[in-house]
């Protein structure tokens, strides 16, 4: 067994704010305006290592990903929710239901060597795609206790959702 993940969720995801944003990021336009907010995360991320994010107060559970770009070979690093489960840490490629599998979901195809950044520590990782159907199932139920958005998200689109197990 590999050495457990820190955790560093802050917020709740019982207050009023957490209670309308589940529903608002079901919706088109709250999907459009998270991935709006996606670079002013990474930011904030970064800049606290992996502290503090935009989604806090709700309680988000959100890691930095930073994978290899297949194509360019340079860093690419991108905000996630994320579940946690000891010495794993699963995430999802659900790119908020768009057609098209996330960039970094191809970069761990290619190359399963990424870096997450959790409670103030960079940690590599070793990714895994989950191909268990079963364990997707498991899996995904946990993504949709954190936020109902995921559902409107695996209904949005014809594509399966990417599932990393995620492993120090």
């Amino acid at each position: 067994m590999s050495e457990q993940f820190p955790d560093r969720i802050w917020g709740s995801r019982t207050n009023l704010l957490s209670r309308v944003a589940s529903p608002f990021a079901a919706t088109k336009l709250g999907s459009l305006v998270i991935r709006k907010l996606t670079p002013l995360d990474r930011r904030l991320l970064e800049r606290t290592s992996g502290k503090y994010t935009v989604l806090g107060p709700i309680g988000a559970p959100v890691i930095l990903l930073t994978t290899v770009g297949r194509k360019s070979g340079e860093p690419r690093t991108s905000p996630l929710l994320y579940v946690h489960d000891g010495d794993t840490l699963y995430v999802i490629g659900s790119n908020f239901g768009q057609e098209k599998h996330p960039a970094w979901t191809g970069n761990l195809l290619a190359n399963a060597a990424a870096e997450v950044t959790i409670a103030g520590q960079r940690l590599p990782v070793t990714a895994t795609l989950v191909t268990d159907e079963t364990r997707q199932g498991e899996i995904f139920a946990r993504f949709e206790e954190t936020t109902r958005a995921y559902t409107a998200y695996r209904n949005r689109t014809t594509r399966d959702l990417r599932i990393f197990a995620l492993t120090r």
